[in-house]
């Protein structure tokens, strides 16, 4: 006898966007945080309606840039100061104006660095497979349905109380989304 699969999640499908808003909308309202609408185009007031926070992306941005600007500067130093001092003209060895283009330069490198890894890790990529693609019907995301997910993992989540919701909300079909 095999254990049974554990559940991802309820997959709700819609066949139009206002139907998926407003069923984003209730859903929310009704308690759940662990949701996420799927369409196959950008939906207006879809993400109003499930409440996105803001994103992390600015402070890992910033952060990787400060680290850039940093790590340029001291490499420069070290360089010209410490590790292969060279007198030319008479110049002191630590001339700030000539280290700023660099400095510059690694500040913007590492930004750019920090931001697409930061990306890559907020949204947990890569990942060639994700557990909605069990459910058959959900080929049509990328086509003509629209689909809520309410992942088993939320504080709230009950088997029959949040299938009764998701068919309140007007779904054609609820989905059981195995892990």
């Amino acid at each position: 006898m095999t254990a049974p699969p554990q559940l991802y999640g309820l997959l709700a499908e819609y066949d139009n966007p206002d139907q998926l808003v407003e069923a984003a909308r209730s859903t929310y309202q009704a308690g759940y945080r662990r949701i996420e609408g799927y369409t196959p185009m950008p939906v207006e007031g879809l993400p109003e309606a499930m409440e996105f926070r803001r994103t992390r992306m600015p402070l890992v941005i910033l952060l990787g840039a400060i680290f850039g600007a940093i790590a340029g500067y001291a490499l420069q130093y070290w360089v010209a100061v410490i590790a292969y001092p060279i007198n030319v003209g008479g110049r002191p060895l630590h001339t700030w104006p000539a280290f700023i283009p660099i400095t510059f330069e690694t500040t913007i490198l590492c930004g750019s660095l920090a931001g697409v890894l930061g990306m890559l890790a907020l949204n947990r990529l890569p990942r060639p497979h994700h557990p909605l693609f069990n459910v058959a019907e959900f080929s049509r995301a990328t086509r003509d349905r629209f689909f809520l997910c309410v992942e088993a993992r939320d504080p709230l989540f009950s088997l029959p109380e949040t299938r009764e919701l998701l068919q309140q909300t007007g779904a054609l079909e609820v989905f059981d989304v195995p892990q």
